[in-house]
């Protein structure tokens, strides 16, 4: 999605749809979800349609309970925001200690990309993919020091903190906390990037 000219297989395709209505509201929490509603609205057949409810289930945007079937699942409760928020800075935290000495001139330049397509995204008012993209610039360094692994480990938290996100910023300071993350990266000043990146996850 983030590439100059990506190929995304349907199932991505329906599963980018399906978050960016979650996370902008749209299907609300504990809307319950159809397989049959969801492939005739999306023109396929329910197997791709399964298999997209079961990823974003693992994501945690959506909860499967027995006999009741799939629905949204709820915003976190609010005395559970700052263990979240405290998880992620955690992981995220670790992943920037192992990597900083890692990155090289190839990795900066697709962060800074990233940071590019984020002003065009808030100057196309896309904030799904303002979402999506300040995702990604932050699963970049989750990925680079662990893999899947922690990328499976952190994607939960930060879609559930996604949902129905009410925390405001504007273009210039959403870029400038980023960018303050990514020189201190560049400066290998780990202290700084640290800080920023508590900074930015509020």
């Amino acid at each position: 999605m983030l590439d100059s000219a990506p190929i995304v297989s349907v199932r991505d395709q329906i599963a980018q749809q399906l978050r960016a209505d979650i996370i902008n509201g749209v299907l609300m929490e504990n809307t319950k979800l159809k397989e049959q509603e969801l492939a005739k609205r999306f023109g396929v057949s329910r197997g791709p349609v399964r298999d997209v409810l079961l990823q974003l289930s693992k994501e945690g945007l959506l909860v499967s309970k027995n006999n009741c079937g799939v629905s949204v699942n709820s915003s976190p409760k609010e005395e559970l925001q700052p263990l979240m928020i405290e998880t992620r800075i955690n992981i995220e935290t670790f992943a920037m200690k192992l990597v900083v000495n890692e990155l090289d001139d190839d990795d900066f330049s697709k962060l800074e990309d990233l940071l590019s397509k984020l002003n065009q995204a808030f100057t196309d008012e896309n904030y799904f993919l303002v979402t999506e993209i300040d995702m990604a610039f932050h699963r970049f360094f989750v990925h680079k020091a662990g893999g899947d692994d922690l990328v499976n480990l952190w994607q939960p938290f930060i879609y559930r903190m996604r949902m129905n996100y009410k925390r405001l910023t504007n273009a210039q300071e959403c870029y400038d906390e980023h960018k303050t993350i990514l020189d201190a990266m560049k400066a290998k000043d780990i202290k700084t990037a640290i800080s920023a990146l508590k900074g930015n996850i509020k």
